[in-house]
Order: C-alpha cells, then sequence, then structure tokens
C-alpha cells in the first residue's frame, strides 16, 4: 500500500526554484489546493509570504487563534530563524509565514532538509495537538488530561478523537464517505485492513480494531460527530510506536489516515473500471470470432445480387471495339 508524503511537492518545487533564482527576483504568486481542503498562497510582493488554510474545525473542535493547539510553538521549533509568523494573517488563511530564505544553511544536504521541512508546514501544524500528547505518551507525562475524550480536526467540519491513558492513547476515526460505492469499498477495505494486522509479520503495528457502532469511548459524544457510514477504526498506540524518529511518521499517518484510504479508495475503483473494460472488449471480440460463416456468405450474395450489367447490341460492341 502507498503512504502519503508527509511534504507538499509542488510547495518543495516552488521553494527549490525560487532559492536557485534568488538574484533574479521572479516575481511569485501562486495558489493551489490540497487533499483534505487545505489550501496554500506563496507570493513575493517584498518578501516571500506562505499562507496556510486549513479545514473548517466542527463545533467539538477548539481552535486557539484560527489555529490547533501548541501549532505557534511547533513552528518555532521546528523552524527557528527562517520563518517568522505574521499576526494577523491574510485574509482567508489560518496562518501567514514570512520566508528569510538567505537565512538557509549553505550546505546544500542541510538546504535540501530544511526546505522539505518547510514544505512539511501542514503536518507540523495540522499534528501539532496530536504530537503534544504523543510526547507525553513516550515521557510518562499524561496526568491531568487522563482519559479526557480530546477532538481533533482532519477533513473540513469533521474531527477525529483522541484518549490520552497513562499508558497508551487510543485513536479513533468515524469513517465516512459521500459517495454510496466508496461507502461499500471503503467498508470492504477497513474490514481486510483490520484482517491483515493480525498477521505474523505486522505484530509490532498498533493494535486496530473496526466496528460498525460507535465504541463506549465515544459516550457523550453528539450524534453528528458520530454519524459514519463506514463504521469506526481505532488504534491504539504504546510508547514504543513514537519513540524516537517513530513520532513523526506516526502523527502524519493518524492525522492523514482518512485521506489515506480515501486514495486506495479511488484506486481500487479505477482498477475494478479499467478490469471491466478489458472485459468487455474481449467478450465482444470473442462474439465477433463466433460469428458463423454462413453470415458472411450471405452478405458476399447480396453484394453480387447488388450489382447492375448494361445490356448491349452487336452493333454497339462492334463499334466501341474499332474505336479503341
Amino acid at each position: 500500500m502507498i503512504l502519503l508524503q508527509s511534504h507538499c511537492r509542488y510547495l518543495l518545487q516552488v521553494l527549490s526554484t525560487r532559492v536557485q533564482n534568488l538574484e533574479k527576483g521572479v516575481e511569485l504568486d501562486c495558489q493551489w489546493v490540497e487533499f483534505d481542503d487545505v489550501r496554500y498562497h506563496i507570493q513575493n510582493p517584498n518578501l516571500v509570504l506562505l499562507s496556510l488554510s486549513l479545514p473548517a474545525p466542527p463545533p467539538e473542535t477548539v481552535f486557539l487563534g484560527g489555529l490547533p493547539q501548541g501549532a505557534i510553538e511547533a513552528i518555532k521549533a521546528a523552524y527557528g530563524v527562517v520563518l517568522q509568523i505574521l499576526d494577523p494573517p491574510r485574509d482567508g488563511f489560518n496562518l501567514t509565514l514570512k520566508l528569510n530564505l538567505s537565512k538557509l544553511p549553505p550546505d546544500e544536504e542541510q538546504k535540501q532538509a530544511l526546505l522539505v521541512k518547510i514544505a512539511s508546514i501542514r503536518e507540523v501544524v495540522q499534528g501539532a495537538p496530536l504530537r503534544v500528547i504523543l510526547k507525553q505518551l513516550v515521557s510518562r507525562g499524561v496526568k491531568s488530561d487522563l482519559n479526557q475524550l480530546v477532538s481533533l480536526v482532519h477533513r473540513p467540519n469533521e474531527s477525529f478523537f483522541v484518549i490520552p491513558q497513562a499508558e497508551k492513547v487510543t485513536v479513533i476515526f468515524p469513517m465516512r464517505f459521500k459517495d454510496s460505492i466508496d461507502t461499500v469499498l471503503a467498508t470492504s477495505f477497513l474490514q481486510e485492513f483490520v484482517e491483515a494486522r493480525r498477521t505474523a509479520g505486522l505484530n509490532n503495528a498498533p493494535p486496530c480494531l473496526w466496528s460498525s457502532s460507535p465504541p463506549q469511548e465515544l459516550n457523550g459524544v453528539s450524534d453528528q460527530a458520530l454519524s459514519a457510514n463506514a463504521g469506526f477504526v481505532s488504534f491504539v498506540i504504546f510508547p514504543r510506536h513514537v519513540e524516537g524518529r517513530k513520532l513523526d511518521r506516526t502523527v502524519w499517518s493518524l492525522s492523514t489516515f482518512h485521506a489515506y484510504v480515501s486514495y486506495h479508495v479511488k484506486s481500487s475503483e479505477g482498477f475494478m473500471h479499467t478490469r471491466m473494460r478489458r472485459r468487455v472488449e474481449s467478450l465482444i471480440d470473442a462474439l465477433d470470432r463466433a460469428k458463423p460463416d454462413s453470415e458472411k456468405s450471405e452478405k458476399a450474395s447480396k453484394t453480387e445480387q447488388n450489382r447492375s450489367f448494361k445490356r448491349t447490341n452487336v452493333r454497339d460492341s462492334r463499334s466501341s471495339f474499332n474505336s479503341r
């Protein structure tokens, strides 16, 4: 299965091109939308400005200053002096950053690594509250928020739920799909996803459960937040899953789990459509080859019968011969 990359490839391309042409002063003004309705806008009227718009939070999710909890601290810790937060952000965006590309390190490998980190701004901002909870799990610092349900946004007006505990963190996703075919495929995919976790080669992966009804941990949550037509998926995260470099991968995988499922559902649907077209074409070819020879002979005789001939007398034929 394919995992989504944490960095925005188009943003990385724009930044790399800009760094290579710093002295030329090329005008820059680009806007684009990524999956889950995350919008970007980068421009350089005087300085390079990067604006980010996150999915609209549902009522049960709280944003502080238009951003997830801990996002400001995460940006400062990740980028230092290279990025500066502008307050207030540009209209229509949750965050606007001023990029100081002259502060990039001179070493090419370090410079490229920092550009990839800047292109991963979505992971840093959107995954900030989940990162804080998982860091507390590693340090065994979860005390005041023990067993308290936390709602985090991951799609427009949709959220997933996190339950911190002393030795583990439970993450629950209500899975929603607009198209009825996508709902059927996603339900089958998730059930197979849970079964695959039980294989011997995935013993170290987080335990995974699927249910058609809300788990008991979501008691008290509003009916609107639990309106899932493809069931509920639960992951149990232990300290071993977030140690060291595993933390970033775990945060990104959980934050984009719905997009991960949607990607594979659409890929499966496209694959089945392709197989159906090929099957129909092969059946048509088989029917063409199965036509009996009598039909072909009848068509040939009809063609001969439709031919017309002009009757001439002997004198006309002789005159036409002499004229040659």
